[in-house]
């Protein structure tokens, strides 16, 4: 068999980078065959500017609003943001598809080699059966009123079971509730079940409302459902944060994803880690940006050892879906974060939340990770030059 070897200023094998003269080998397909020194190596080395890393797992993203790009305004906030998705998402079928495919081509060029895809409709399923990427399928369940709980799940688990059919891959779908102030205990129950053996995802404190609405009972929140002619009468406000409320009726699930944690505090974090779950937090920052103007505190994540992965949310809310651009965004702002930990959040760890960690996310021997090249660093870091593209 005949192999490649690949050498760049710095190798990162998905948990850190190591020394100038490591050296890549692997199949022509891109499976990995070993990492050794340069010493040995032999000739034939093909040379790169830059670092190599396994391809990126974009961890939250929402495919299907793909048509929305440059259509919602920036920094409305929560509330605004979602009126405005829900009065614009209504599009031709032929538009939706080209623009859900435009969207994938442009995270194959960025070096993203899976994704955890939000999935509300179908209309993801003709792209996705290409197989191109991988994609952890998280069937979105909503629904605020008690009344309308077994339909809505009964209409999940038929989305489900299409995804299942087309694409044959069932330990990878779940389903998922959207957010704790969109999902009523009776849907809640009627879920909890199928949580089992699963990852699933949430979008967890992204706006102070939330955090308000579950405390007091009051807030922004109040109007999204007063616009939508919502009854709240069966809320029975916790006065706890929402993060505090919904985690033990998630117990089920194998890994959770909390998504956004914008307005997460450190009292929170505890509490959560505290739950001993399989726990991940997924950060979207150029989104977060677009949507509320605001960052999540990513040194308190730091400090208390939170298992971090990186997403893009959708093009509603962010200009592109680059996971490298996540990460400059997070060096701009919080420029004590180190490329190693950014590479591990965009790699190993988003591998392991997806459960895609037999294949993905790291250089082991007898995987087929994809390989990326980031160039235009300075000092072995991100810089806001930097680029990335797949090269095998």
């Amino acid at each position: 068999m005949s192999y490649r070897k690949l050498k760049a200023d710095y190798l990162f094998d998905g948990y850190k980078i190591l020394p100038g003269h490591a050296v890549l080998v692997c199949g022509q397909d891109g499976t990995i065959e070993a990492i050794t020194d340069e010493s040995e190596a032999g000739g034939d080395l093909e040379k790169f500017s830059g670092l190599l890393s396994p391809g990126f797992i974009n961890c939250h993203c929402h495919l299907e609003l793909s048509h929305l790009r440059s259509r919602v305004p920036e920094k409305l906030g929560l509330v605004n943001f979602l009126l405005s998705v829900i009065n614009l998402r209504n599009q031709s079928y032929q538009q939706k598809q080209e623009a859900i495919q435009n969207a994938e081509n442009e995270m194959v060029r960025a070096g993203i080699v899976a994704v955890g895809d939000i999935c509300n409709t179908d209309d993801s399923l003709i792209v996705k059966s290409a197989k191109r990427m991988a994609y952890y399928n998280f069937i979105e369940l909503l629904g605020w009123a008690p009344e309308q709980a077994l339909a809505r799940f009964e209409s999940g688990e038929k989305l489900g079971a299409l995804f299942n059919e087309s694409l044959h891959d069932e330990r990878h779908l779940s389903l998922s509730p959207h957010a704790p102030y969109s999902v009523s205990d009776e849907l809640w129950n009627l879920m909890a079940p199928h949580f089992r053996n699963r990852t699933i995802t949430i979008h967890n404190q992204e706006s102070a409302a939330e955090n308000e609405f579950f405390k007091s009972g009051n807030g922004d929140l109040t109007r999204l459902y007063s616009n939508l002619k919502m009854n709240t009468s069966h809320f029975k406000t916790p006065g706890i944060v929402s993060t505090t409320y919904f985690l033990p009726k998630s117990d089920a699930a194998s890994s959770i994803l909390l998504v956004h944690n914008t307005y997460l505090e450190e009292a929170d974090l505890k509490e959560a880690l505290s739950f001993g779950k399989n726990l991940f937090f997924c950060l979207c920052p150029n989104a977060n940006l677009y949507i509320e103007d605001r960052l999540p505190d990513i040194p308190m994540f730091l400090k208390n050892n939170g298992r971090m992965v990186l997403g893009t949310d959708s093009l509603a809310s962010n200009h592109q879906l680059s996971i490298l651009e996540e990460m400059k965004t997070i060096k701009k702002y919080f420029p004590m974060t180190t490329t190693a930990q950014l590479l591990l959040w965009a790699t190993s760890n988003g591998a392991a939340t997806l459960s895609f960690d037999n294949s993905l996310g790291d250089f082991r021997k007898g995987k087929k990770p994809g390989i990326v090249l980031t160039d235009r660093l300075r000092d072995g870091e991100i810089t806001d030059l930097s680029t990335s593209r797949r090269i095998l």
